[in-house]
C-alpha cells in the first residue's frame, strides 16, 4: 500500500483518489482546486473521480468483502486501535495546518477534531464483539469516521466521497486507517469537482453491488439522493441540517447551562449538523441566564485565526455561506426581532467571518425560526412550563428549510452489508 501526505509540506502537495490500495490521478486526470476559506486562495489541486474510478472502486471493495467480512473480530479490532494511535500522532504533522486552512479550524476545534475521531476509532473497536443490530451513540463529532467505521468493523466495506472544499481533511482518516493495515479494497477514497458530484454520487448509488448509502449533508442534496436510492430500493441514512434546541429549566445550573450551549452552538463557528440554534429558557431565569449568556459569548475573541492567537471564531466554510448567514439574522431583526449580540457585518479578508450573534423575539413567520443557520447563531425563547418548552423543542420545520444550501461533507456507500 502507499500512502499520500505524511511529509512536511504535504498541504501543498496535489491530493489524489485512492483506489485499490493506492493513490493516483483520476482516469481522465482532470483536477480541481482547494481554496483556503479564509484568503479565497488555491491551497492546492485535487484529482476528480470520474464514473470509471468509482466502478473501479465499488469491484475492487466487493472483492475485498469476501475476506474482510470472515476477518476475526480480533484482527479489526486491532487495526482499528492502531488506526487511533496513528491518528493522534498527526497532531504534531501537517494535520493541524491541513485543518486550519481547509477549514478555517481553530487551535481548540483542530484538537476536538482529531482525538474525538480517535475515540470514534477506539470506541467502534471495542464494540466488534458486542454486534446485535443495535444502533451505537454518536461519540462527539466527525460524521465522517462513524459512517466509515460503523461498517468496517461490521465486515463490509467503503467507498467513500468527501467534501470537495476539505478533501485532505478527510483523507487524514483514510491514511490512518491505511497505515494500520486495512486490507486493500475495504475503503476507497474518491473525491470529485462540484461539477461532476451530481454525475458520480447517482452513479454509485444506483450501482448493483452497492448496498446501502449514507449521506451527511443539506435536505435539498439529501432529498435527492433519497429519491435515488428509493428507485432502486436501497437503504439509506441521511444525516442532514437541523434546528437543534437545548431547554434551560428553572432549576438548571446556569453557568453549567451557559457552558454547554456555548460549546454546542458555536464550536466550529456553528458549523455542526446539530449545532444549538434555539435555546428555550424559563421565564423565571431568563433575564440572569440571559446576562451569562451574553457575557460569555461575548468574551470569545473572534478573527483571523492564520494571524491571531487564542481565537475562538474564526471563519465560515465560504464567502456565500456567510453571506448567507448574515441574511438570515438580518431578515430577522428587519421583521422585528431583537439583536442582543451582534454587529451584523461580515470580515475578513475572504468576507467569511461573522461574530455570533444572539436574538431574542424570532418568531414563525421569519426564516430564522425554521432555517438551519449552520452559522454562529442562537435564538432565545422563553417558556412557562414542561409542555410548552417541549412543544417549542419539537416545532415543525417548515418545508421552506429544504431549500437551504449546506456543506455538502460526506457521502459513503457500502458495497456489501
Amino acid at each position: 500500500m502507499t500512502t499520500q501526505g505524511s511529509g512536511q509540506g504535504a498541504l501543498n502537495q496535489q491530493q489524489q483518489i485512492f483506489v485499490n490500495g493506492q493513490y493516483r490521478p483520476s482516469s481522465d486526470d482532470t483536477q480541481f482546486p482547494v481554496t483556503n476559506p479564509m484568503t479565497g486562495e488555491t491551497i492546492y489541486t485535487c484529482s476528480s473521480a470520474t464514473v470509471q474510478d468509482v466502478s473501479e472502486a465499488v469491484e475492487t471493495a466487493h472483492t475485498a468483502f469476501k475476506t474482510w467480512s470472515r476477518t476475526s473480530p480480533s484482527k479489526k479490532r486491532a487495526i482499528f486501535l492502531k488506526a487511533a494511535d496513528i491518528l493522534e500522532t498527526y497532531i504534531h504533522g501537517d494535520a493541524p495546518d491541513i485543518l486550519r486552512q481547509e477549514i478555517s479550524a481553530t487551535e481548540s476545534w483542530i484538537k476536538v477534531n482529531i482525538f474525538a475521531t480517535a475515540g470514534v476509532l477506539r470506541e467502534t473497536a471495542g464494540l466488534v464483539t458486542h454486534i446485535k443490530g443495535k444502533l451505537f451513540q454518536q461519540i462527539g463529532p466527525g460524521p465522517q469516521s462513524s459512517a466509515i467505521a460503523c461498517p468496517l468493523i461490521c465486515g463490509n466495506t467503503v467507498v467513500l466521497k468527501p467534501s470537495e472544499k476539505s478533501p485532505k481533511s478527510q483523507n487524514l482518516v483514510i491514511k490512518a486507517l491505511t497505515e494500520a493495515g486495512l486490507p486493500t479494497g475495504c475503503i476507497s477514497f474518491l473525491p470529485c469537482s462540484p461539477a461532476r458530484a451530481a454525475e458520480i454520487t447517482e452513479f454509485a448509488v444506483k450501482h448493483p453491488k452497492i448496498r446501502h448509502v449514507n449521506f451527511t449533508g443539506s435536505e435539498r442534496v439529501g432529498t435527492i439522493i433519497a429519491g435515488w436510492a428509493a428507485s432502486c430500493l436501497k437503504k439509506c441514512v441521511l444525516e442532514l441540517g437541523g434546528k437543534a434546541p437545548a431547554i434551560v429549566r428553572e432549576d438548571a445550573n446556569l453557568d453549567d447551562a451557559v457552558e454547554a450551549i456555548v460549546f454546542g452552538g458555536l464550536s466550529n463557528n456553528g458549523q455542526v449538523c446539530m449545532s444549538t440554534e434555539r435555546v428555550i429558557v424559563h421565564k423565571s431565569i431568563a433575564d440572569e441566564f440571559k446576562q451569562k449568556l451574553l457575557a460569555r459569548v461575548g468574551s470569545l475573541k473572534c478573527g483571523n485565526h492564520m494571524l491571531e492567537k487564542d481565537i475562538s471564531i474564526s471563519g465560515l466554510f465560504t464567502p456565500t455561506s456567510a453571506t448567507r448567514v448574515l441574511s438570515l439574522t438580518k431578515s430577522a431583526v428587519d421583521a422585528g426581532a431583537t439583536l442582543l449580540l451582534g454587529d451584523l457585518q461580515i470580515g475578513g479578508p475572504n468576507k467569511t467571518i461573522i461574530r455570533p450573534h444572539i436574538l431574542e423575539g424570532v418568531t414563525r413567520d421569519m426564516r430564522l425560526y425554521h432555517e438551519e443557520s449552520f452559522g454562529p447563531v442562537m435564538v432565545l425563547i422563553e417558556f412557562t412550563d414542561d409542555e410548552e418548552a417541549l412543544n417549542l423543542a419539537n416545532d415543525k420545520i417548515d418545508e421552506k428549510a429544504s431549500g437551504k444550501s449546506v456543506q455538502v461533507r460526506i457521502i459513503v456507500f457500502t458495497p456489501s452489508i
